[in-house]
């Protein structure tokens, strides 16, 4: 456990509403502070954090005297959209108090399931990391029926972390960690300190639904935890009001339920790629280019490409094939083939002439990219 969060670079922390909200009383001002004010401090330390936040709609609720969670859709999607200005006006005051800033990003799963909006939230996300800012990111539950209906934060957590190549999932919570049995139940129960991701046997001592504000119990955050192992991400389940608690947990100490991720974070991606049997295009590329994406590790540039077979759009996954035609690689295409067709043996100071706009200065990049 210390060393899978010791080592971690980029982390999302996922915070529950029962939290965020102090059991549905309003946002909790001084918990949001802690939590800015420990992000900052591992941000200092050279680390990237995004936050998935609940609390939208429980702020909501309180902001318009409701004191029972409302079953009606829209009348959900109305507090949702109430209480979504205040839960970003507090992070922003948080986080500025800290000398960072943030970001508010409202996703759908529908946005992580289409691979053109997948790789546009992707890219807007590394963006912002990359200009030290914090992503508050949250379910839009204004306007999609499906996440209030179905959806839970957890989840959403374990893809944000699939999207972002996190290291690790950190999931506060209102519970110490997993236990053996419900510990309100049954006196014996212990708490499971670690266990492998995705073990079936965890699924088993996961309790039921938590507490009446949010949708997800300690299943939803067991689910969550084998859902980023996928992408070979760890995940911590651990009480939010734990002083400290992710900067003693990114420091190695032993807090909550650490379940670990069998496979290391790279080869998950690189496998998911490689395994990829139907694949939508090509493109064949010269040979300097197909020294530099196998025997250097760059990324492949369209000025090396000569050719584009098949119909792809932005997000597929294409073959690319060295100058005898043979496969050398495959990757994630930052470009459509009729755009990559416009753009092939070109510098990037052309794209925007030729595209009318400006993007990725890659084809493939590196990251996306794994040799065969």
């Amino acid at each position: 456990m210390s060393q899978a969060l010791t080592l971690a670079r980029r982390i999302v922390v996922k915070v529950g509403s029962s939290l965020v909200t102090d059991e549905g009383r309003g946002v909790d001002a001084r918990a949001i502070g802690h939590w800015c004010r420990q992000m900052a401090a591992l941000a200092r330390e050279g680390r990237e954090l995004v936050m998935v936040s609940s609390g939208a709609i429980a702020e909501g609720m309180k902001r318009l005297g409701w004191v029972t969670r409302p079953k009606e859709v829209h009348e959900l999607q109305a507090a949702a959209a109430v209480g979504q200005m205040g839960l970003a006006q507090i992070y922003e005051s948080k986080l500025r108090e800290q000398g960072m800033g943030s970001a508010q990003v409202l996703l759908t799963h529908a946005d992580l399931a289409d691979r053109e909006r997948y790789l546009n939230a992707r890219s807007t996300l590394l963006t912002l990391l990359g200009l030290g800012v914090l992503p508050v990111i949250n379910e839009n539950d204004t306007v999609v029926n499906d996440e209030i209906k179905f959806g839970d934060n957890d989840t959403l957590g374990a893809l944000v972390a699939n999207l972002i190549d996190a290291d690790a999932l950190v999931i506060l919570t209102d519970q110490k960690g997993l236990y053996t049995a419900d510990p309100r139940k049954d006196l014996a129960a212990t708490l499971v300190h670690e266990a492998r991701a995705g073990d079936p046997e965890l699924e088993r001592m996961a309790g039921g639904a938590g507490s009446s504000l949010g949708r997800g119990g300690m299943l939803t955050k067991i689910l969550a935890a084998k859902r980023a192992a996928g992408s070979g991400a760890s995940t911590v389940i651990a009480w939010g009001r734990e002083p400290d608690v992710l900067i003693r947990l990114a420091h190695g100490e032993s807090i909550g339920t650490a379940l670990i991720a069998a496979t290391p974070k790279q080869a998950a991606r690189k496998q998911w790629m490689a395994d990829h049997l139907q694949l939508r295009g090509a493109v064949v590329v010269d040979a300097g280019a197909a020294k530099k994406v196998c025997e250097e590790g760059k990324s492949l540039l369209p000025i090396g490409v000569v050719d584009v077979h098949g119909e792809f759009h932005r997000g597929d996954v294409i073959a690319v094939r060295g100058p005898e035609g043979a496969e050398i690689a495959r990757g994630l295409a930052n470009y459509s083939s009729a755009e990559a067709r416009l753009i092939s043996r070109r510098p990037s100071t052309d794209f925007e002439r030729l595209l009318g706009y400006s993007a990725e200065p890659e084809m493939i990049h590196r990251d996306n990219l794994v040799l065969v």
